[in-house]
């Protein structure tokens, strides 16, 4: 006869009573009210998904009590972002083959329904391919995607994709148009535009326009034979799950991408990516086989020669360090991971405020984790500011953790006056 499966709340306080750990004990190793442990405990509440991982961690349970919450629970809900309706004065449209059409429309005629809304209208078709120059036009585009990249790391999407929309079809077009032996690598790079639209997508909120602009470039990559591309538009999608709490979807997305990758860059990104899936999990073992086994690709990965943008991050100096971090953090091992983010602080460029942000959102709430509230308070500070001017969802998730952990201790002075910047950040309101 099969026996039922405990519930959380039952193992929790069975796992507890093992370990020798009071309710007291709980609570300064999780930062949850003795109460509402005991409220869990009993069945009347149901955890966060943070604080089970934290319960998970503590009592070294290596994700068997995390695997108990039900699956809607250790998903995190998608947050869409809203939309206004202001009125657009004009509009440019770019078509596959590399024809713009420009359109500039009288606001107030628009509202009022008049048919004769439309003050201009022109359309440009590209010239024929004795016209095209791919030899010199390629190098403006990479240094321009470089540019958009730099761009993106102090500035809000709202600004960045519009122009990199622009100039993934500006690139289609000239593929269409190019020599046959020159479109292949037109083709290459407009899948990174492409891909790089989806990440600010992203970090704008809206996960189903991220994912849309990523099969975009996983369709220009495998038209072209980029596998390495196609490959890390699978990581792309295994991040969109990680930032919704999706542990399983995140770690068989990396799986996958490891699997099909060749190169050792996209390798050891999918294996990092693979870790902290696991560590969502609460897994530790394979977490860190995952970690040892990008760390092996680290070296490796960094003697490439091809000119080729760089896939993943390129503003944290050591992404490796930080992923390790990000997953010590997870698994409760707080201490350890506030020194690797510690030591990556100042190594990030001053106008990589992205990054910063990022960074910094990871060190704070490792930093409370520790209970070295100052330190956490003043970091979240610098984030709040950087999130404010960089407009990042992702970030804004971390800082949403950190807002509730940091609740539990409102008696702190620093926490008193942290918590409504934090408030006012995740609103997109300027900080004081």
């Amino acid at each position: 006869m099969s026996t039922q499966a405990p519930t959380f709340g039952e193992e929790l306080r069975r796992r507890r009573n093992e370990s020798g750990k009071s309710l007291t004990d709980m609570e300064r190793l999780v930062h949850a009210t003795r109460s509402h442990l005991s409220k869990i405990e009993r069945g009347h509440r149901n955890p966060s998904v943070e604080l089970a991982r934290a319960c998970d961690a503590k009592l070294c349970a290596d994700g068997r009590l995390l695997a108990l919450l039900p699956a809607a629970a250790r998903t995190r809900e998608e947050r869409p972002a809203s939309r206004g309706d202001d009125d657009v004065p004009w509009s440019l449209s770019v078509s596959a083959t590399g024809e713009s059409t420009f359109t500039a429309c009288d606001p107030k005629a628009l509202a009022d329904g008049h048919s004769s809304a439309v003050l201009a209208h022109w359309a440009l078709a590209p010239g024929g391919r004795e016209a095209v120059s791919v030899e010199a036009a390629l190098p403006v585009f990479h240094a321009v995607f470089d540019e958009y990249r730099r761009l993106g790391q102090c500035s809000g999407p709202a600004l960045v994709i519009p122009l990199s929309s622009t100039a993934t079809g500006a690139l289609r077009g000239l593929a269409h148009s190019a020599p046959p032996a020159c479109s292949a690598a037109v083709l290459r790079l407009a899948a990174r535009f492409a891909e790089y639209t989806g990440w600010m997508w992203q970090e704008a909120g809206d996960d189903r326009a991220a994912r849309w602009w990523t099969e975009q470039a996983a369709r220009l990559a495998a038209s072209c034979g980029d596998h390495e591309m196609t490959a890390y538009t699978l990581l792309r999608r295994a991040e969109l799950a990680l930032y919704q709490g999706d542990a399983q979807t995140t770690v068989d997305l990396a799986e996958a991408a490891g699997r099909q990758a060749r190169g050792l860059r996209t390798r050891e990104l999918a294996a990092q990516r693979e870790a902290q899936g696991y560590a969502l999990m609460g897994s530790e073992t394979q977490c860190r086989r995952a970690l040892d086994r990008g760390a092996e690709l680290v070296e490796s990965a960094r003697t490439r020669t091809d000119d080729a943008p760089a896939l993943g991050s390129t503003h944290l100096p050591d992404l490796a360090a930080f992923v390790a971090a990000w997953c010590l953090r997870e698994l409760g091992e707080s201490e350890a991971a506030v020194a690797l983010l510690d030591a990556g602080q100042d190594t990030i460029a001053p106008h990589a405020l992205r990054a910063r942000a990022r960074h910094g959102a990871r060190l704070a709430l490792a930093l409370a984790d520790a209970d070295e509230i100052d330190r956490a308070c003043a970091v979240a500070r610098s984030v709040a500011e950087d999130v404010r001017t960089t407009d990042s969802a992702t970030v804004r998730a971390d800082l949403r953790q950190l807002r509730s952990s940091l609740a539990t201790r409102r008696k702190h002075p620093a926490v008193r006056d942290i918590l409504p910047v934090i408030t006012a950040s995740l609103r997109g309101a300027r900080t004081t």
